[in-house]
């Protein structure tokens, strides 16, 4: 049985949202079959399935970026009809999307009032604007810096303004999309507590999300989506994550990692005394020392913002060091370009898949084979050669589960999150590089695709290649990793043997603890 580890505060007497037999098409294609959704004050309703399922798709249609194919919508009883967001948050339905729609170089306060900005006379009244934003924050228990500007926050803070900005158009309910995607888990904590306040309020809340835990930990009840199709709604007191799982995907799935022991073989990767700065200057890598073998994966645990991605964009060619040392399969690849690390030996999954990982606009098939264009057979002298990259992508489709099948002309962007996430997959580890950097390979996915990328992340170390795993997931970190550095202020202060891993002594050393 399911643990309920919070206080209810759902009203079930008051129905705040109800959606009846939603259907929705796009083209021959049916994103939603006919599904019902009831939402209760004060609730917490999760919202799981696998990745295009049809989860966020059902979610746009309530908070009317869609209109639906058929189907009724109801709000507070009465039935309406949405022809935009502004018509959903004037009924008082507001949605934080799962990529954040903010304007970078604007500040806190200017993202939250942006549209609707309090005036004194023809001049914004920022005084005003700014106060209310406080007021805002400190009721729900969110700290933010209101004149801070967007581009220098972390996703966690730019997760706050994205919820401080429905709540200050007057939502009632608000629907959160895959919210602790990028959140490290002492964010994810925070959020959490949010909820409890939103909730205790008399707020509602969806929840879209993959994680199983969070919904055993926040939710009231919990809607099951599978291929556009409903499937039921339960009470989560009542479920286990195994029987959450089992309903998402339709089948048992396996949440233990099944690994082999086996001996590491010659260094593939050696960092020695590597310094460098931040965005800001100042010096977030220390004197970082790193060393992965073939056949091992190493795993590294830590708080964000203690040098993990300036390791990893230095590692890529994206960022250059000030000193130190790096080699690659015994060659020397500090401070060398993208397009030179690659070809010495390099593949990698990186943090955000969007800005790094795909060129959204082009076609799924040619980011599947974005790093080999000029090669044969999708090149043929000058001259792309398609029927060979389109056999290319309907087998890594296949392979990868990449959904929906026949999409291979479509944009990437058309693709929901985690099945973005599976292209940039199967691309890096066809690739067949001596090393594989995954940073959070899993954000995003259900448990059914989590079990498929682990498979695949322990294949590459069974075929003797290096794997270096970055994740702000310990669960992962702990279960795949033959070692894991712990990461603190810029260096490594201790190395645990994979099977020994314990939660409470990582949790230690990712606070500045010293290894006894």
């Amino acid at each position: 049985m399911g643990q309920v580890s919070r206080v209810s505060h759902m009203d079930e007497s008051v129905v705040v949202v109800e959606m009846r037999e939603i259907v929705k098409r796009f083209g021959l294609f049916t994103a939603n079959d006919h599904i019902n959704l009831k939402v209760h004050k004060g609730e917490v309703h999760a919202i799981l399935g696998e990745n295009g399922a049809g989860k966020s798709t059902l979610m746009n249609v309530l908070c009317g970026l869609y209109h639906p194919t058929s189907g009724q919508l109801f709000v507070k009883g009465k039935e309406v009809h949405m022809n935009s967001p502004k018509d959903a948050i004037d009924m008082g339905i507001g949605m934080v999307h799962q990529h954040f729609m903010l304007i970078q170089p604007f500040t806190v306060t200017e993202n939250i009032i942006l549209g609707v900005e309090p005036t004194k006379g023809l001049v914004v009244d920022k005084k005003t604007a700014r106060q209310k934003v406080l007021e805002l924050s400190e009721r729900y228990g969110m700290k933010i810096d209101p004149d801070a500007k967007i581009e220098d926050i972390s996703v966690g803070m730019q997760q706050r303004v994205e919820i401080l900005k429905v709540l200050y158009r007057g939502a009632d309910v608000l629907i959160l999309d895959e919210p602790t995607a990028s959140l490290t888990p002492q964010e994810i904590e925070g959020l959490m507590e949010i909820i409890e306040n939103l909730t205790s309020d008399g707020k509602s809340v969806i929840l879209i999300t993959h994680k199983l835990k969070e919904i055993t930990a926040s939710s009231d009840n919990c809607t099951i989506i599978r291929q556009g199709k409903y499937i039921d709604t339960v009470k989560v007191g009542d479920c286990s994550e195994n029987d959450l799982a089992t309903l998402m995907v339709g089948r048992k799935v396996n949440f233990r990692v099944e690994k082999k022991e086996q001996e590491p073989g010659d260094v593939a990767l050696k960092v020695t005394d590597l310094h460098a700065r931040d965005y800001r200057g100042v010096e977030i890598l220390r004197g970082l020392n790193l060393e992965v073998r073939s056949g091992e994966i190493v795993g590294i645990a830590g708080v964000d913002g203690n040098g993990q991605t300036e390791l990893v964009e230095i590692l890529t060619g994206l960022k250059k060091a000030d000193s130190g040392q790096i080699t690659m399969q015994g060659k020397d690849i500090f401070n060398k370009n993208p397009r030179e690390i690659f070809d010495i030996g390099l593949s990698s999954i990186p943090a955000d898949r969007q800005k790094h990982g795909l060129v959204l606009d082009f076609p799924i098939e040619y980011n599947l084979i974005v790093q080999h264009f000029e090669e044969f057979p999708y090149s043929r002298g000058s001259i792309l050669h398609r029927p060979s990259i389109r056999k290319n992508a309907t087998k890594q489709m296949e392979d990868f589960d990449i959904r929906p099948r026949g999409s291979e002309a479509n944009a990437a962007k058309t693709l929901s999150g985690g099945n973005q996430q599976k292209v940039i997959i199967a691309r890096e580890v066809t690739n067949d590089k001596e090393l594989l950097i995954a940073v959070n390979p899993t954000r995003g996915l259900d448990v059914g695709a989590i079990e498929f990328v682990h498979k695949y992340l322990v294949e590459q170390r069974n075929k003797n290649r290096a794997v270096l795993l970055v994740s702000f997931e310990l669960d992962e970190i702990m279960s795949l990793s033959d070692r894991i550095d712990v990461i603190f202020d810029g260096q490594i202060i201790g190395t645990v043997p994979g099977k020994e891993a314990d939660e409470r002594e990582l949790g230690y050393l990712m606070a500045g603890g010293k290894k006894e």
